[in-house]
């Protein structure tokens, strides 16, 4: 049986549940609003408050009878008889002797080993079809791939197993088995509009996040009044995408307003003329781990030996404590570092221990090169840690002050500004308080003004 939820004055509309549609959710929820969220795009593992597209026309999972009631772990997938499952943080795969039938992909984040997705080979290695696993360890879509290893179909199924829907990759048409009848949609688009009716959502105000899907919904529903808002998600780009031109120039049947929330996004759009009567900066209204303390004890987190300067901060630095933690072994390279009195090293570092370090430490130096590991960065933010970076290894700059960010070639001068901090507890706050207005981090009152 599908869920029928009650029509609410607004929406939240999301295009998939990345880490900004999440923070925008959370958002929505500290400023006091309880409206339904729809993700369009669901990978399995939206939170329970959160209605899928898709899902909405599958039923219950948490009883299903091909699930676990519980995420599956990766080596609980079903594999022919002598066949291998074997798996890192990273991912997993499965073999048949030398020969590799499968990949493992894992739902964030990454060491707990949950299955997301798995892709299976045939004799040439190529993908042939995705098993889509859930957050109660059931597979509720199968993608199809051609000869080619080129995406066909996607079937998504019902808790009992039953195929419901059928997307066309080749054609972009949509079948739902939606009890007695089959509906035919021609887009993406006409299939939420569906959805939309059936749950009552079609009066609604909508909040969306993408000029895609969730746009052109707004565009084909009707309202009195111009009410949706846009919330822009992108980075900076060195044009007005083309529907946020209508919007702009007032051709958009229902939305009003475009809230970009990102900083150096909102400024190039305003440098390439966007109409600043219809745009503001909003950003996030964050949950803060803690307040900085002023302890002088600094994370690094890398999967890498090569972090900029390391030695040099290091060196210089012998009153604050680094703590540098990898998932991985370190090498030689690396190990050589602890000879210095004020570094503790974290190879293959377990879970529990980095959430210490990130709730003891009260800087953080995102100096490595590589990947960035366990969002470091955006945990940092958020448990205040005074963030600095080299322009040539920064991960994510949306968490950290401009003032903050250094040429690799120009580490005296950031040596010297976390000397600065280091002395004086005021220029800490104030520093700490430049890196919230960077993230353009919101007090609840912001949220209620559009």
């Amino acid at each position: 049986m599908e869920r029928i939820y009650q029509s609410n004055d607004m929406i939240l509309l999301l295009d998939n549940y990345l880490p900004e549609s999440r923070s925008l959710h959370e958002s929505f929820e500290k400023a006091g609003y309880d409206c339904p969220v729809v993700v369009i795009n669901d990978d399995g593992f939206l939170p329970e408050n959160a209605i899928s597209a898709y899902g909405f026309f599958l039923g219950d999972f948490q009883h299903a009878p091909n699930g676990l009631g519980r995420p599956r772990y990766f080596n609980e997938i079903k594999v022919l008889d002598y066949w291998e499952i074997s798996g890192n943080n990273k991912g997993g795969k499965v073999s048949d002797l030398s020969r590799e039938r499968g990949k493992i992909f894992y739902a964030e984040p990454l060491h707990k080993r949950l299955v997301k997705v798995v892709d299976w080979y045939d004799e040439r290695g190529v993908v042939r079809s995705s098993d889509h696993y859930n957050r109660y360890g059931a597979i509720y879509a199968r993608t199809v791939f051609n000869a080619k290893g080129q995406r066909v179909n996607k079937s998504y199924f019902s808790a009992g197993g039953q195929e419901i829907i059928v997307e066309n990759y080749v054609t972009g048409d949509i079948i739902l088995n939606d009890g007695e009848e089959v509906k035919f949609f021609r887009t993406k688009t006409d299939f939420v509009l569906y959805l939309f009716t059936k749950a009552g959502f079609r009066q609604s105000r909508i909040f969306y996040n993408s000029l895609s899907t969730p746009f052109l919904v707004s565009q084909k529903l009707t309202a009195a009044e111009k009410r949706d808002v846009l919330f822009w998600q992108e980075r900076s780009r060195d044009d007005i995408p083309g529907n946020m031109q209508i919007i702009f120039s007032g051709q958009a049947s229902r939305t009003a307003k475009v809230m970009v929330q990102n900083r150096r996004a909102y400024d190039k759009l305003a440098a390439l003329g966007a109409n600043k009567d219809m745009m503001r900066k909003l950003g996030f209204i964050y949950s803060f781990e803690k307040e900085n303390h002023g302890q002088r004890k600094a994370l690094i987190c890398t999967n890498s030996d090569n972090i900029e300067q390391c030695e040099t901060i290091v060196a210089r630095l012998p009153e604050m404590h680094f703590y540098i933690a990898a998932l991985t072994e370190m090498s030689p390279k690396l190990l050589k570092m602890e000879a210095y009195d004020n570094v503790s090293l974290y190879p293959n570092v377990k879970m529990d221990i980095l959430d210490g370090l990130f709730l003891a430490c009260d800087y953080y130096f995102d100096i490595n090169h590589s990947i960035e590991i366990v969002s470091a960065v955006r945990r940092a933010f958020l448990h205040n840690h005074l963030i600095f970076a080299f322009r040539e290894t920064a991960h994510n700059l949306d968490y950290v002050a401009d003032e903050h960010i250094y040429a690799a070639a120009d580490a005296d001068a950031m040596l010297a500004d976390v000397k600065a901090v280091l002395d004086e507890a005021c220029l800490l706050k104030e520093h700490v308080k430049k890196q919230h207005r960077a993230a353009l981090a919101e007090k609840a009152d912001a949220y209620l003004q559009f």
